[in-house]
């Protein structure tokens, strides 16, 4: 009996160090496959901010959060067991789902280009001052941007696995699903909080310290909001660009990505900065590529029926935009 219990024990020993070294491997390709995906990961941290834009302050967070519960969706739900059920039946057609994916994003940065520089962008009144509807509106919209930058890191993750086990895989992609969306929405969600910070250290009498910090804090946070947004728009671009680049080359087409590549070597032999010349080689002209493809599928959609829609209630709510469409805060304390 006591011989049939020290083997009890040695097994569970035996499994508990094998599920550690299991849990080891896990972790330590976890890390791997975020780091990976580290780049569309900062993109998706700067394209979220935009969709709270205008939002009334009590309304940012509970928005977030509900982008936050889609995106965990989007991952969870969706993403990763289609990418696990496609890895082992269909691996072929990972590269044709993305490259939709990187099509959509390049068009909605190229869409955003286009108002920026044409100096008529859609006038947006506050979606709390519209009603929950547009609320719903701009949940949906940032959902369905996320799901496209998700998909992009979870197949990026899922390509730097080298376990062959199913369930290794399935649990890599867990942790990234979830470790990442954790850290890009509650990044954004500290982000968006800011001035608010700011406005409570300006109206702490008991420190001019603070008072100064905060002040310029609130002064500060808009411009950093509106360069965010910009770097979102640059983000859709080189993001798409960069998906469609790589997808033409996994399809077979030798170019454009074989015209890029050669730049690269051109190069990446430069002492010190090769790797990073290399890098904004292949940033600029994955930028250009996604501008170039979303252009022309913005000027198609602006043909096309359904390309107008949504603009009559755009104009409708143009001679309120001056009324509210920016976050209304209270006037720092200035002393």
């Amino acid at each position: 009996m006591a011989g049939g219990l020290a083997a009890l024990l040695d097994d569970v020993a035996a499994l508990a160090r094998l599920a550690a070294a299991s849990a080891d491997d896990v972790a330590a390709a976890s890390v791997k496959a975020s780091s990976k995906a580290m780049g569309v990961v900062i993109d998706d941290a700067a394209v979220t901010p935009q969709y709270v834009k205008g939002l009334k302050p009590k309304r940012e967070l509970p928005i977030i959060w509900r982008i936050t519960k889609g995106s965990f969706r989007n991952k969870l739900v969706f993403i990763l067991p289609i990418l696990l059920l496609l890895s082992v039946f269909a691996p072929w057609a990972l590269t044709p789902l993305l490259m939709l994916g990187g099509l959509y994003l390049s068009f909605e940065g190229a869409e955003k280009i286009w108002e920026l520089v044409s100096g008529k962008p859609k006038p947006k009144k506050p979606a709390t001052d519209k009603g929950a509807d547009a609320e719903d509106k701009i949940v949906s919209s940032a959902v369905r941007t996320d799901l496209i930058l998700s998909a992009e890191i979870m197949v990026i993750s899922l390509n730097s696995i080298e376990a062959d086990s199913l369930w290794t895989r399935a649990a890599v992609l867990l942790v990234v699903a979830i470790g990442i969306t954790v850290l890009v929405y509650g990044a954004v969600g500290i982000l968006v909080k800011m001035d608010d910070v700011g406005l409570a250290m300006a109206a702490d009498e008991d420190s001019e310290f603070k008072q100064k910090f905060g002040n310029g804090l609130v002064r500060a946070m808009p411009k950093v909001m509106t360069i965010i947004s910009y770097v979102g728009m640059v983000a859709m671009l080189w993001v798409g660009g960069h998906i469609l680049l790589v997808g033409t080359h996994d399809l077979g087409l030798a170019q454009p990505y074989g015209f890029v590549h050669h730049l690269e070597g051109l190069v990446v032999g430069v002492a010190g900065i090769g790797g990073v010349l290399a890098w904004l080689i292949n940033t600029f002209f994955s930028f250009v590529l996604g501008l170039i493809v979303g252009g022309i599928v913005a000027v198609i959609m602006h043909f096309l029926p359904f390309g107008h829609h949504g603009d009559e209630e755009d104009e409708q709510d143009e001679h309120a935009v001056a009324d509210g469409a920016e976050r209304p805060r209270s006037t720092p304390p200035t002393h």
